[in-house]
Order: structure tokens, then C-alpha cells, then sequence
């Protein structure tokens, strides 16, 4: 875990590489959601707590949504809630793969003992103290909290007269030509022509005119 990551293997054979979310971060995410649990909590209890009835719909109230929220959203809502939803993070099992029941109800149920003597002050010292920082409820259900991968957005390849190729490639092939022109913006210029003196095999030419004869075949390629 030198640069901070998870490598994990799911039992479909993905290999996954994932950032564990530290202290700071998940305090941000606890603290949107409780802002926004008292909020509405409140609104409820003006307009409840007018009878005796009232009062007991909101005490029944109070203690399923604060137990129940957090456990729907990271079951129904990709193992986030509002508030990790804001700061980009998220909970999964410690294989990599989504929460469930069992997994949820638990890592929050036991928010009681992370909360012992105060504050949280028994998870925070358990999170430091966990190279994945995982707190009290984390380690017994199983889970993890980690920073969202964000999909990144494909470079799109230049707009030439396209070109077809002079003999099939592999799939492999082709989507090796495709990604040196999505990373074409972030290599040397005498790095692409390098590349495009490789494959004169293909282009019959070499350095920038081989460049320009692969760009036409990818173009071809991705119309």
C-alpha cells in the first residue's frame, strides 16, 4: 500500500484498486447527514408534538430514521448516503463488492460502541490505529469506506478522413491504436512519432507521416 491503495481481486476475476476514505473525510459525511437529520427533524416535531399522540409518532420516528436511513441508502443507494454522496465516498464489503443487509445493519447498529466515551472518540482512535481506517463496526460486519472512483471521460480521437486498414487487426490491436490517441495530449510529441516509426509494419511509412496514416486508421475504426 505504498501510494494508499486496495488492490482486490472479486470473485468474477476484476481487479479493483481502491483508496480507503480517512477520518477527516467520513466526519464531513457524518456531519452533512446529521445536519440534514436535524432539519427534518425538527419540521417534525413542529408539526407532531402538539398531542400525546404526536409526541409518540415522533419518538417512534426519531429512532427508525436515524438507525434506518444510513442502512437504506447504502443498500438501495450504491453504499452511500447524502453526505457521502457530497465528499465522494462510499461503503463496500471488505472483498470490494456492495453491502448488504446484514453488512449495513451492522457496521451501524454498532455506532453505539464507536460513539463510547464520547464523541467518537473510540472509532477515531480505532481508525487510526487500522491501516484500511476502518472503525469498531467496520471490522466486525466486513466493510470498508472508500473514495468513489469517478469515471474518467474518453479523449475523443481527432477528426481526419478515415482509412481502412491494409490487413484485419485483433481486438487487442485495435484498442491499442485507439488508446495512444486518447493519451496522445499527455506523451512527447517525439514519443508519438517513436510509436509511429514502430508500426510502419502497418503504415509502410515512419515517425510523423506513420502518425498520421494510424490517426486515419483509428478514425476508421471508431466511425
Amino acid at each position: 500500500m505504498l501510494d494508499g491503495r486496495l488492490s482486490l481481486t472479486t470473485p468474477e476475476g476484476v481487479r479493483l484498486l481502491l483508496v480507503p476514505a480517512g477520518p477527516a473525510m467520513r466526519a464531513w459525511a457524518w456531519g452533512i447527514d446529521f445536519t440534514l437529520w436535524l432539519v427534518i427533524a425538527g419540521l417534525v416535531m413542529s408539526l407532531l408534538s402538539g398531542t400525546k399522540l404526536g409526541k409518540g409518532i415522533i419518538g417512534l420516528w426519531l429512532f427508525v430514521s436515524y438507525w434506518g436511513y444510513p442502512i437504506l441508502c447504502e443498500v438501495y443507494w450504491g453504499g452511500r448516503t447524502l453526505g457521502k454522496r457530497a465528499v465522494g465516498i462510499e461503503v463496500l464489503r471488505a472483498d470490494g463488492l456492495p453491502v448488504g443487509w446484514r453488512e449495513s445493519g451492522l457496521r451501524n447498529l454498532l455506532l453505539v460502541a464507536d460513539f463510547l466515551p464520547m464523541m467518537y472518540a473510540t472509532g477515531l482512535v480505532c481508525m487510526l490505529c487500522d491501516a484500511h481506517f476502518r472503525r469498531v463496526g467496520d471490522i466486525v460486519a466486513g466493510t470498508q469506506v472508500v473514495y468513489r472512483n469517478k469515471p474518467r471521460r474518453r479523449a475523443l480521437v481527432p477528426d481526419v478522413p478515415p482509412l481502412s486498414l491494409p490487413y484485419p487487426l485483433t481486438l487487442g490491436q485495435q484498442r491499442a491504436l485507439i488508446d495512444l490517441f486518447e493519451r496522445e495530449a499527455v506523451l512527447p510529441v517525439e514519443r508519438i512519432q517513436e510509436l509511429g516509426t514502430i508500426a510502419t509494419p502497418l503504415t509502410g511509412l515512419t515517425g510523423a507521416e506513420s502518425v498520421e496514416r494510424l490517426r486515419r486508421f483509428v478514425s476508421g475504426l471508431t466511425r
